[in-house]
């Protein structure tokens, strides 16, 4: 998310790209919708390498929201231009549902599987039918100050809880940085909370169902273990400033400042370190203080459930040009591919051979951390209907200093199946 939000600064210069084969007349052009600029430069070698077809990118809006109905509105008018599209996981199954996405077949599938780790793969399904294939994921870790870590007493070779930090925040009179903001971020942190606490935020049985037949289980006791986690922070002086309007470089900037302790944030901040110092804007040798760790637990003895991001490239079911477009997936989300995205996209490989190579390893020195989370990711809602339960938890989640455990976890189940059945708006 972080390296997106880089990467739109040079959109502008990256965006249409296609490779000088993309002039041979009479030759079929795939466009390549990407929601990540440093993409185009895949998508042109993979034109180059091409022989049957060429290829071009065009950019998609920065924010996930703004990609989503940009895509759906073009497949809902049957746009026959729109051949391959990097989707962000949560909306697939509603483009899937609605018949705009082409299911890849079972061969397809299994080829498109192969080496995947389980958390991208998980989110790559609809109905156990692969819409989107894996190209790049993300996983949040546990960021800290080494020093301020020392001085409250965690060991942090082994895995530490919300409460954990928070105390420690408290002691060591420095913050938990967390996205609070009421945006996707928001239902990350919920969604993440909720599995942590070994519930979920929608019956898995829901999956395919009818929209008045979705069920909501939120309001059980890992929706109450999640605001009060959330209204804790909120109320603790180990909150950020402006926590309820903080996305992930919100969070950063915070733990960057001097008070700063903790944080939870993508790999993106790594190399965002990196920058910082070489510009001034960080002391030289801020990022030797910093490490990492594991997403932190709801319950010492449970393992955390791990927010995951990333894209799959799904084909439009209205393509011109579907088999040629399934082997441009293959160039495009090769290994090779992939490897090229994580070293100047910054997002992590879905392929667990690309955390083999030297130069990923060289790269991301949290590559082992950043491999484990995505083994035990925990994606979002898997349903047609995600725009309306994201809506409903940032609604009713927001502001972490409004939660009341008791009350907020039924409302936002209330909202959720309100909303799905018509008797209520957003």
């Amino acid at each position: 998310m972080g390296a997106a939000a880089t990467a739109v600064l040079t959109a502008a210069t990256l965006a249409g790209c296609g490779g000088d084969s993309a002039a041979r007349t009479g030759t079929p052009t795939l466009t390549w919708y990407i929601n990540n600029a440093f993409d185009a430069a895949i998508g042109q070698r993979c034109s180059e390498e091409a022989e049957a077809y060429d290829i071009r990118t065009e950019q998609l809006p920065n924010n996930a929201a703004g990609q989503r109905e940009q895509i759906l509105r073009r497949l809902a008018a049957n746009d026959t231009s729109m051949d391959i599209l990097s989707l962000d996981p949560p909306y697939m199954p509603e483009l899937a549902e609605a018949g705009f996405l082409r299911a890849y077949t079972q061969e397809e599938a299994a080829e498109f599987s192969e080496g995947v780790l389980d958390g991208p793969l998980e989110q790559s399904l609809y109905e156990d039918t692969m819409y989107s294939a894996p190209f790049y994921a993300n996983v949040q870790l546990l960021w800290y100050k080494e020093a301020v870590a020392e001085e409250a007493g965690l060991d942090m070779t082994q895995p530490v809880t919300w409460d954990q930090l928070i105390d420690a925040a408290e002691r060591t009179g420095t913050t938990v940085a967390v996205q609070g903001q009421r945006n996707e971020s928001l239902m990350v942190w919920v969604n993440a909370l909720v599995q942590s606490a070994g519930g979920t935020i929608l019956d898995p049985a829901s999956e395919g169902a009818e929209a008045d037949a979705v069920a909501a289980t939120i309001d059980g006791e890992a929706g109450v273990a999640a605001a009060e986690i959330m209204r804790r922070i909120a109320d603790s002086p180990a909150a950020p400033a402006a926590m309820s309007t903080a996305a992930e470089e919100n969070s950063r900037a915070a733990f960057q400042e001097d008070d700063g302790g903790f944080m939870v944030n993508w790999p993106y901040v790594w190399n965002a370190f990196a920058s910082a110092q070489e510009t001034g804007a960080l002391p030289a040798g801020f990022q030797d203080g910093v490490a990492w760790t594991t997403y932190p637990r709801v319950d010492a003895d449970t393992p955390a459930a791990v927010p995951i991001g990333g894209a799959g490239i799904s084909i439009g079911a209205f393509t011109r040009y579907p088999d040629l477009a399934v082997d441009a997936v293959r160039c495009l989300r090769s290994l090779e591919s992939q490897k090229e995205h994580m070293l100047t996209g910054g997002e992590p490989a879905t392929n667990s051979a690309a955390f083999e190579d030297p130069e990923i390893r060289e790269a991301f020195p949290m590559w082992e951390a950043i491999r484990a989370g995505l083994e035990d990711a925990a994606p979002r809602p898997i349903s047609a209907y995600y725009g309306d339960v994201t809506g409903a938890i940032q609604q009713t989640y927001h502001p972490p200093t409004d939660l009341d455990p008791t009350t907020t976890p039924k409302e936002a189940a209330d909202l959720i199946e309100g909303v799905l059945s018509n008797e209520q708006l957003l």
